[in-house]
């Protein structure tokens, strides 16, 4: 799988189609356990991304996620703002002036991304977070060359829905302790709706 700069546009439209429609759930699932403004925050932060990137002629991939994560740390309040920005800026520098990404420069690039979630939010695999998705998706794409979309939909939804078994201990979710058990993480719903996308992408071969 190549990732054009065309791809990666359609990648964050694709992400924001399914934030936007499933902002009141991420809302209910922060409800539960957060400060209950998830929702708004990615489907705001998203929406303005698609409107800066569809200004754009781009020639890079690294261009295309550098104003994605200008705009998440600049319209996004919260944690998700910064941390959704943070991944995108680290991307985005991993990937620089190369275009298109094959396989190999892209997973590197999530796996950057992916360090910086870890150090901008402090948190680990099994602490009810973002990272809960990302690390599997990462993991699977390092391990192989040739991932399915299914497979990618499959790992990050498993990884989701594992959340629910863990309790909190970073964020605002930490204060309710072992009462967070038995909810979905409302950091790791988003990220499966970006991997979700991500599969979209691989699947149509590009093809909005």
């Amino acid at each position: 799988m190549e990732l054009t700069v065309q791809d990666s546009i359609y990648w964050i439209k694709f992400a924001n189609e399914r934030i936007q429609s499933e902002k009141e759930y991420l809302t209910s699932l922060d409800q539960a356990i957060g400060d209950s403004d998830h929702g708004i925050n990615m489907a705001r932060g998203f929406q303005q991304s698609v409107n800066k990137i569809s200004d754009g002629s781009y020639v890079h991939v690294s261009d295309v996620f550098k104003d994605v994560a200008m705009t998440m740390m600049s319209k996004v309040g919260g944690a998700s703002g910064p941390l959704y920005g943070t991944a995108f800026l680290r991307l985005s520098s991993a990937v620089k002036e190369k275009n298109p990404l094959d396989h190999k420069v892209f997973v590197e690039g999530l796996e950057d991304a992916l360090n910086g979630i870890k150090q901008r939010g402090k948190a680990n695999k099994g602490e009810k977070t973002m990272v809960d998705v990302w690390e599997p998706v990462v993991t699977l794409l390092n391990k192989n060359n040739e991932v399915t979309a299914e497979e990618i939909v499959n790992t990050a939804k498993e990884a989701m829905e594992h959340t629910k078994k863990l309790v909190a201990t970073k964020g605002r979710a930490s204060y309710f302790k072992e009462k967070s058990i038995g909810h979905i993480d409302p950091g790791s719903a988003s990220s499966f709706y970006l991997f979700e996308s991500l599969a979209k992408v691989w699947k149509s071969g590009g093809q909005a």
